[in-house]
């Protein structure tokens, strides 16, 4: 008798009993994860890319596929060999459209408070927001409610040429609910937040970046080399350093300028006390590059 090892098929039955049950498929994950990352010269030290993969439905964000971000991007901050990270969508046509509605179709208030005190449902968004590794979006094709309030919480954002972010939820009887509201405003001011968010439009690429909504923006295949390119830059450098300077900056959109100020100056007393403080500018002064040590 052949084995399934030689045929790639299960062994026949023999007679008188019944064909023994094909193993299920096992499930896609939802989001994938590589470090390192490729690019087009090969791997790139220090960077990895998180792939959302629900592209069926343009990788609508489900509760599922939120905490499946969240785990992997929390364990690629602990990893010393992580220094930037790159959030893309599966295929071309969107970054991620936005909630499961069918999902949030169901929720009540108390439910969803519920879920929050427990740890699940909107609180895995929160632990986004706890990373200290740079997050990079690379936006191709739809970036709308959730997947442009993913995209603000990103600390650099590239977006394709035909790229479009926006809020849309007033057009299903709800208001942005992980920081669209927030974020928004900040980014581009209380003016076009309330056009966006009022109407539900969407934001072209081109006009997002003269708002200040997305820092740079590149032809649509060429958006995840690009992303890669720029973590690869940021990976290069002090890590120590990499996350001071995000914490300061992120700091800007919290605090009154006098307390802004005052986190920054720490900020900056601390990094004299690290080697790669000492390194760099030793390396500077004998006109050679830095060996950077992470600490």
């Amino acid at each position: 008798m052949t084995d399934a090892g030689e045929t790639g098929r299960a062994p026949a039955p023999e007679a008188g009993q019944a064909p023994a049950p094909e193993a299920p498929e096992a499930p896609e994950a939802l989001v994938r994860v590589e470090l390192p990352a490729h690019g087009p010269d090969g791997p790139l030290p220090g960077v990895a890319l998180v792939v959302l993969n629900r592209p069926r439905v343009l990788n609508a964000l489900s509760f599922a596929m939120v905490e499946a971000l969240a785990d992997a991007v929390e364990a690629l901050d602990a990893d010393p060999a992580c220094r930037a990270i790159v959030i893309t969508g599966e295929g071309a046509r969107a970054f991620a459209a936005g909630a499961d509605v069918r999902e949030l179709s169901e929720q009540t208030p108390a439910g969803l408070a519920a879920d929050v005190a427990a740890g699940r449902g909107f609180h895995q968004w929160d632990r986004l927001g706890g990373v200290a590794v740079p997050l990079i979006a690379a936006i191709r094709g739809l970036a709308l409610g959730g997947g442009c309030e993913l995209a603000m919480m990103c600390d650099l954002v590239i977006a394709g040429e035909g790229a479009q972010l926006g809020q849309p939820e007033i057009r299903l009887g709800i208001i942005p609910g992980v920081g669209g509201t927030q974020r928004l405003t900040r980014a581009v001011g209380q003016a076009r937040a309330m056009d966006m968010i009022l109407t539900g439009r969407p934001m072209p690429a081109r006009e997002a970046e003269a708002a200040g909504l997305v820092s740079r923006v590149v032809p649509d295949d060429e958006v995840v080399p690009a992303a890669l390119a720029l973590a690869a830059q940021v990976a290069a450098l002090s890590s120590v350093a990499i996350a001071a300077a995000k914490q300061a900056v992120r700091a800007a959109e919290e605090l009154p300028l006098s307390e802004g100020l005052a986190r920054e100056r720490r900020l900056f007393f601390g990094l004299f006390g690290t080697a790669d403080q000492r390194e760099g500018m030793s390396a500077f002064l004998e006109k050679r590059p830095p060996a950077w040590r992470g600490r």
